[in-house]
């Protein structure tokens, strides 16, 4: 990982998006920080669209969807995304300017049959695994569901991976962030959300276009986008998993979190 003030000018020029995580990466104690926020404004004001992707719940990311200046939401690792209604079209008595519009990768068939089965599995993980409690914003969940192991308890290492070792055995896909363990059936993931959401907004390819991109992240959920995106940056307290990361992050920020994302945008923002 090298330092963020080594990031070529040219590579940064060449940015048209950015995709960014949100816990630790955004927020502090589930806060978004002013830094953070009032990067956010001035990316969008100069043009660069920001995505956020996170393993949040949709119920949780929806007031950020709407007071937020991002382009869009992804949540629950790539299953769902919110964002603001666009106003033309719309009746003239319906106010737009807090109107969700919510898109899925799965039907409700497949949704409400998943969220059965993965009902019984966070019951089997609370009863199997001690110390194992479900994420206080479960209740927001659509397609997936959390474990905390460090936003209101703790759960070490080898509690960590008994849970994983279990959604697995239960078939399903699981990751570790930095305060939850997620786990859901399905082939989507962060680095498919983020494909799907820019053929969903504009039908176009990221994958042909990913050098005019950039991620932002801080933890082991990251790594597929760390690995995909050649331009990726961690915030400095990525450091906290930097032995787990398969793939790390090419620049590292010195500041942590908000902190950090707010030196992400003045790079691009000085480049322009």
């Amino acid at each position: 990982m090298q330092e963020i003030t080594l990031w070529p000018l040219a590579d940064r020029r060449r940015i048209k998006g950015v995709f960014t995580d949100i816990d630790d990466t955004l927020t502090t104690d589930g806060a978004i920080t002013r830094d953070a926020l009032t990067a956010l404004g001035e990316l969008r004001e100069a043009g660069i669209p920001v995505i956020a992707i996170t393993g949040r719940p949709v119920g949780w990311s929806e007031p950020f969807a709407q007071s937020w200046p991002v382009e869009a939401i992804v949540a629950e690792n790539g299953a769902v995304a919110l964002q603001l209604a666009n106003p033309e079209g719309l009746p003239a008595d319906v106010d737009a300017r807090n109107l969700l519009l919510k898109r899925y990768q799965q039907d409700n068939a497949t949704r409400l049959a998943n969220y059965a089965q993965m009902q019984q599995v966070l019951e089997r993980i609370e009863h199997e695994i001690p110390g194992a409690r479900r994420a206080t914003d479960s209740s927001g969940r659509e397609t997936d569901i959390a474990i905390d192991h460090s936003e209101f308890e703790h759960l070490d290492e080898a509690q960590i991976a008994a849970v994983v070792a279990l959604m697995r055995s239960e078939g399903m896909n699981a990751t570790v962030s930095s305060i939850h363990i997620n786990g859901w059936f399905g082939t989507h993931n962060k680095w498919q959300g983020a494909r799907w959401i820019v053929r969903e907004l504009w039908g176009r390819d990221l994958e042909a276009e990913i050098a005019h991109w950039a991620f932002v992240g801080d933890s082991t959920n990251d790594v597929l986008m760390f690995e995909a995106f050649p331009q990726s940056i961690g915030v400095a307290n990525v450091r906290r998993f930097e032995a787990q990361l398969a793939h790390k992050p090419r620049y590292i920020t010195r500041g942590e979190r908000g902190a950090g994302f707010a030196e992400v945008a003045q790079a691009l923002l000085a480049a322009r």
